[in-house]
This record gives C-alpha cells, sequence and structure tokens, in this order.
C-alpha cells in the first residue's frame, strides 16, 4: 500500500440541476487508476435536482413524504427509516448548504446508481478506474456527533470480512467487518468540511477496488435489535 492522500477539490462553483460533475473533477484533479472520488450527497442531489421549495410545502410534510416508517419523535426531531433502508435524521431531508433560502435537499432517489453514473462518466473521461462514494452525515444511536457514512457507492469495496483470519496471537476472528467505504466516508470528511462549500474529495493510496453497494451497509431487519 503506497501512502494514503485526501485531497479536497477546490473551487467547485454552487452545482445546479444537470451539471456535469464529472467534467467537474476532471478540470480539478489528475486522477489514477485505484483513486476513490469522495462526493457529498447534496452535490448529487443538487445535479439530480432533488431540491424542493418550502413555499411548495412545509418541511415536515416533506420529511415524512420522504420516509418509509418514522422510528422515533420527539417534538420537530424525527428519526426516520427512508426507502433507501437508511436510519437517519429527518429522513435525509436538511436544509444546510441548499442552493437558495427557503428550499430542502432531499437524499438521490438510489445514490448506489448515482456512484455508478459518475463512475462511468469518470472513466470515459479520463480512462481511469476508480471508485465513487456518496457521503451523508449521519448521527448515530449511541454516540454524540455526527460522522460521514457511506450512502451510495460504485467500484468499491465496502464490506471487508476479516472471519475466519487470525490475529498475530493466533485468535480467530469470529464476526469482524469492516465497514471500509464508511471509514472513508468519515476521513474524507475532515478535508471536506461542512462549511467550506468542498463537496468533492479524492482518497489515494488505498487497495480498495471492488463491487461492492451501500446497500450492503444497511443492517438487515432480522439482525436489527434497536429499532
Amino acid at each position: 500500500m503506497s501512502d494514503l492522500t485526501i485531497r479536497p477539490l477546490r473551487g467547485l462553483p454552487e452545482l445546479r440541476e444537470g451539471d456535469d460533475l464529472a467534467q467537474m473533477i476532471r478540470e480539478r484533479a489528475e486522477l489514477v487508476g485505484g483513486d476513490v472520488v469522495v462526493v457529498a450527497q447534496k452535490a448529487i442531489s443538487k445535479i439530480e435536482g432533488r431540491i424542493v421549495r418550502l413555499d411548495e410545502s412545509a418541511k415536515m410534510d416533506v420529511i415524512l413524504g420522504e420516509a418509509k416508517r418514522v422510528v422515533r419523535r420527539r417534538g420537530s426531531l424525527v428519526i426516520a427509516e427512508t426507502r433507501h433502508g437508511f436510519i437517519c435524521a429527518s429522513a435525509g431531508v436538511d436544509a444546510s448548504n441548499a442552493p437558495e433560502p427557503g428550499t430542502l435537499v432531499l437524499l438521490p432517489v438510489d445514490p448506489d446508481a448515482s456512484a455508478s453514473r459518475l463512475r462511468e462518466r469518470l472513466g470515459e473521461l479520463t480512462g481511469r478506474e476508480v471508485g465513487v462514494i456518496v457521503t451523508d452525515s449521519f448521527g448515530r444511536a449511541w454516540r454524540q456527533g455526527t460522522t460521514d457514512v457511506a450512502i451510495g457507492a460504485a467500484g468499491i469495496q465496502v464490506l471487508r470480512d476479516l472471519k475466519g483470519q487470525h490475529d498475530p496471537n493466533g485468535y480467530e476472528l469470529k464476526s469482524t467487518v469492516i465497514a471500509i467505504a464508511d471509514e472513508i466516508a468519515g476521513a474524507a470528511q475532515l478535508v471536506m468540511g461542512k462549511l467550506d462549500r468542498t463537496p468533492v474529495a479524492v482518497v489515494r493510496g488505498l487497495d480498495v477496488a471492488g463491487d461492492g453497494s451501500a446497500r450492503d451497509l444497511v443492517m438487515p431487519a432480522e439482525r436489527n435489535l434497536f429499532s
């Protein structure tokens, strides 16, 4: 494994529906094979037109419309399961970093498909085989604060199963599965920031090529002990 680098892509304009994000990335980064391009969900949602004006709908109506089910509700705080299977605040509906005041940004309809399209377009433009991760900030039930996780992925290994391998003392691992895509998402967020309007980063130096999807990261219902 070579040295790990995480480079933010500066200077991207405010994104609009229909923008060619892959072309913008190509103009600002010299990609090499094996790079992982990490893109904030809001960038994808903007170019896919997943924007709602608040003068057309009340925020709570939008949240409930995006929710498959409400998991918990306390006042205006709603924890919901989305149609993708994600458990998150407000069903992923958010006003931060929206394109203009009075608008809300919704999650992409299919973040894995969004990642796949971006990866394919980057391949056309650069001739490079890269991975793509679409990220969003999620809270954790038993931890303070948020961290970015992968909600869409293409061309990468999202889970690394270590079951059956042995540690240096000879102990056989029984249940260890590493959420590689989530770890990359969290690391990339450190350079992308929440207020810097830097929605893309390039991660280099990892051997994580694969064919996983972010759907693989969703806990199956039969194993979910908490909701």
